[in-house]
């Protein structure tokens, strides 16, 4: 890269700051806007979520937990179980049972498996718009899972170590993360168009201008017309003020 090109990127980089520098307050001002929208799109258009959690423990068909076999054993069998939670036969089972209006894709959607590092617990959440379902759901098919479970595979069922509660807080949406995400993108994209239009209009302007897209000095400036105008009311009304003043004094 040569020192002229060098020079054109400098310049540009530049420009592009001081027409942020120049329309600050615009786009502080627009990136608030579309934030509020934000808030109030998600306050009163994204309908609620919440999320029950249950949790079960996966044994062996032997009992001995000291047995270094069986934990292995017991690792290995949470990943076919997090399979076996979530296949047809359990979902629609679940669904059969709480009269759910709803298909067993739709309901698998709303499922989470989890497992907590070195550890032969199962994290089964659900999440759904009404509290009191998610928490039916989550018990009921941790319930039918390990009897499914224990069935298919003729394992010692899993054991449910932890029902879901009644959750009393929404997980989702979350209004602050929302607002700071709204408040980014407002920033960043009035910003971008700012700065486009700015570039991309090569009306001239001043005399900088001129030699700037023209390449030519400027010989003479002709002054606007109204500005000439304005500037000679001006002049008359502190003459007007002077002699005004220079009255009362005598």
């Amino acid at each position: 890269m040569n020192h002229t090109q060098r020079d054109e990127i400098e310049i540009d980089l530049l420009e592009i700051f001081l027409i942020i520098k120049e329309k600050f307050l615009l786009i502080t001002a627009i990136g608030l806007l579309v934030s509020c929208l934000g808030c109030a799109f998600t306050a009163f258009l994204m309908p609620p979520v919440y999320t029950s959690k249950s949790s079960i423990l996966v044994l062996t068909k032997e009992t001995t937990l000291a047995s270094l076999a069986d934990l292995q054993m017991g690792s290995q069998l949470t990943n076919d179980y997090e399979v076996l939670i979530t296949s047809r036969p359990v979902l629609e089972t679940v669904i059969e049972n709480l009269g759910l209006d709803m298909e067993y894709e739709d309901l698998k959607e709303d499922i989470t498996i989890g497992n907590p590092t070195d550890t032969r617990i199962l994290e089964v959440s659900v999440d759904n718009p009404s509290p009191e379902a998610c928490k039916d759901i989550v018990n009921e098919l941790t319930r039918v899972a390990s009897a499914f479970i224990g069935d298919k595979m003729e394992v010692v069922p899993p054991k449910v170590i932890e029902e879901g509660q009644l959750p009393v807080k929404k997980t989702s949406p979350v209004m602050w993360k929302n607002a700071l995400i709204c408040l980014f993108l407002g920033l960043v994209l009035s910003a971008a168009v700012i700065v486009v239009t700015a570039i991309v209009d090569d009306t001239i302007k001043s005399e900088d201008d001129i030699e700037k897209y023209l390449g030519i000095p400027t010989l003479a400036t002709v002054p606007d017309r109204k500005d000439y105008i304005n500037d000679k009311q001006k002049k008359k009304k502190k003459e007007k003020k002077k002699k005004t003043a220079g009255g009362k004094v005598r």
